[in-house]
């Protein structure tokens, strides 16, 4: 096979993936800080959310995670939203998880897809993932990975969805 031939059937894989994105927030069972089954469509309460997928293994996900409670004070002056984080790992690392969260003092939403069925839901490959979406669950924003700064463009977001 020719490599333009193996390029466009790459584009139109990843087009089809992206065209078949999640673009609401689905209601799926996950568990919650405590241990407790929730479902995902009552979390939201109307507010928006900045939902971010990773795994303990995964330091880029950690410095984000880290960074927005750094500046979750602040940017909470500006917009009223929630921040969800959404461990995908597996049952043999929830405890870890859980430690780390707890660790890491996050003062935010704590959610444990042990089943990864919130993640399959959301068309989650990598992490981090990670989501802006409004306050009636719709998928504004999505973006993977993480550099330091890019977590200006989720304030922009919120900022916008704020003056709709």
């Amino acid at each position: 096979m020719n490599k333009s031939f193996i390029c466009s059937l790459f584009l139109f894989l990843l087009l089809a993936v992206s065209a078949s994105a999640q673009s609401v927030w689905p209601n799926v069972k996950v568990e919650n800080e405590k241990g407790e089954q929730i479902n995902t469509q009552k979390i939201l309460g109307g507010k928006p959310a900045i939902v971010s997928f990773w795994g303990v293994t995964c330091k880029p996900c950690l410095t984000e995670l880290n960074t927005l409670n750094e500046l979750l004070d602040e940017w909470r002056e500006e917009v009223d939203f929630n921040v969800i984080a959404v461990s995908i790992d597996d049952s043999r690392f929830t405890a870890r998880a859980r430690s780390m969260a707890q660790g890491y003092d996050w003062n935010f939403i704590c959610l444990f897809d042990k089943n990864q069925d919130l993640k399959r839901a959301m068309n989650v490959t990598l992490t981090p993932h990670t989501f802006v979406i409004d306050g009636n669950g719709k998928i504004v924003y999505s973006h993977t990975g993480y550099t330091p700064g890019s977590e200006y463009e989720l304030l922009e977001q919120l900022k916008a969805i704020a003056k709709q």
